[in-house]
């Protein structure tokens, strides 16, 4: 059977045609997967963006960016603080405020006009009237109000070329900005008002899913022959709905000669996490020419249970052994050797594909590996300096489905990964060092400049020392805890 499309690969797994062992899978609808929610780890892009609490002011710069959805209330509170701190002369405080203040006044002197305009340029804006016409221009955005985005607009014609969130460059112009929440009569409101972002808008509202909008985006460009780089917009979001409608209009996944043009590897090391999307998306790569390499790792990320048997036919060893970084994120698939390149909670670098699953949330290949006889309590290669030994139960405890599971707040939830092991026989006192920096990409939310070391911990200790608490599950502690577990 060619898989060509998104709904074929959907229609092959209910049918069993696609050999992924698809009796046991969720079934899926067209053009909708329809999975807990715990499975599709992906960002919320379409969050609200307001945070109802008082967020307190911050004296780095570089902290100072936007929110998708930024609140004015919140703003307001920022400048307040500001103006208390600088008043109180906390030193952190009157030094940004001297910063960036064009003409500051002394600490006593300042008024709340003052604050704002320094807060307003710490953001990047240049004065804070362009700060409020942000955030009301945003707002408008979200809430579909295409006459009062025309009247801020008509107001400000420069807004139309800016981005909307200043120094938010991703989300982009308003035009851009619309697209990613599917907002397609403000697009062509703004159209007509001369915005040009057409293209960067496309490639935002593929990436969003939001396939209506891009097919309206493409046909206001006039139907180009696509890029080749189209596909990695979705590949990173893990949106199989871009990645069909961007196969649909002619991207290429390999070019004339063969050579791969697909983004897999970032697929493989996006921070998203929602298996039955990251399968799909895999999968129409290779329906569209791509050869994927022949490994266990490889099999796993595209959630191929007959590959894996294959290999396991070939080498009964393969349930244990201990993978690279290069097998796990292979370099022909256009992934780096940097281990921060690739986003995962704890290492995976020399661990078997058990360890590998609890990562990327493949709950069924973890039971169909312990079904055959993966070892629970199998550790991960130990490197020169010492640091390795971890068990996948160390992986249950600090992950990258756990980081969307807190950053997202979508808790109460199970730890299904750390009950399976338990259940069959790990060990909840294992003890393993380990070290860990986080990637560029979480900045400046997170510490991404230093490397932690944790040295000699149980699953419990590494989870309650570990520096980022967002990527820690809660509830594996408590499970750990409840089999006899210790710090």
């Amino acid at each position: 059977m060619t898989v060509r499309s998104f709904g074929d690969i959907l229609a092959a797994r209910r049918t069993g045609r696609l050999p992924v062992r698809g009796q046991d899978r969720v079934h899926l609808a067209d053009y909708q997967i329809q999975v807990p929610s715990a499975n599709l780890l992906t960002p919320d892009l379409a969050d609200d963006g307001h945070d109802k609490r008082r967020l307190v002011m911050s004296y780095k710069r570089e902290d100072r960016v936007l929110p998708v959805r930024p609140n004015l209330d919140q703003l307001k509170n920022q400048a307040k603080d500001l103006l208390k701190a600088v008043r109180r002369a906390d030193p952190a405080a009157i030094d940004e405020f001297n910063q960036f203040h064009p003409d500051p006044p002394a600490p006593g002197e300042a008024k709340l006009a003052d604050a704002q305009l320094a807060l307003a340029r710490a953001y990047s804006s240049p004065s804070w009237p362009r700060l409020v016409q942000a955030c009301n221009l945003i707002d408008a955005i979200w809430r579909d109000d295409v006459k009062e985005v025309e009247r801020i607009v008509s107001q400000n014609p420069q807004l139309i070329h800016e981005n909307a969130g200043i120094r938010n460059n991703n989300w982009g112009p308003p035009l851009s900005y619309a697209a990613n929440l599917g907002r397609d009569e403000i697009i062509k409101l703004l159209r007509k008002m001369g915005a040009m972002d057409l293209k960067h808008a496309m490639g935002r509202a593929m990436l969003q899913s939001k396939i209506k909008t891009a097919a309206m985006l493409y046909k206001m460009l006039g139907s180009p022959e696509p890029p080749d780089g189209a596909l990695a917009g979705p590949a990173y979001t893990l949106s199989a709905e871009g990645t069909q409608f961007a196969l649909e209009i002619g991207v290429r996944v390999v070019d004339e000669n063969g050579k791969r043009l697909a983004p897999v590897d970032v697929v493989l090391e996006t921070d998203a996490r929602s298996p039955e999307r990251k399968h799909a998306i895999l999968e129409m790569y290779a329906s569209h020419g791509l050869v994927f390499p022949d490994t266990p790792t490889m099999a796993l990320h595209r959630g191929r249970i007959d590959l894996l048997e294959k290999h396991l036919e070939r080498d009964p060893h393969v349930l244990n052994r201990r993978f690279t970084h290069k097998e796990i994120y292979p370099p022909e698939m256009g992934c780096g050797n940097d281990e921060l390149g690739a986003t995962q909670g704890t290492p995976l670098k020399g661990s078997t594909l058990l360890h590998i699953c609890v990562d990327y949330n493949e709950l069924e290949i973890a039971r169909w590996l312990i079904e055959k006889g993966a070892n629970v309590n199998a550790k991960a290669e130990v490197d020169d300096d010492g640091f390795g030994g971890n068990t996948p139960l160390f992986n249950t405890v600090v992950s990258q489905p756990n980081f969307w599971m807190n950053y997202n707040d979508r808790g109460p939830y199970e730890a299904p990964f750390t009950k399976l092991l338990l259940d069959h026989g790990a060990d909840p006192n294992v003890r393993a060092s380990l070290r860990k920096q986080l990637h560029s990409g979480y900045a400046p939310r997170y510490d991404t400049e230093n490397m932690y070391e944790y040295r000699d911990v149980t699953p419990i200790g590494w989870g309650q020392q570990y520096h980022a608490k967002v990527f820690v599950s809660e509830p594996a502690i408590k499970l750990i805890a409840a089999a006899g577990g210790k710090p």
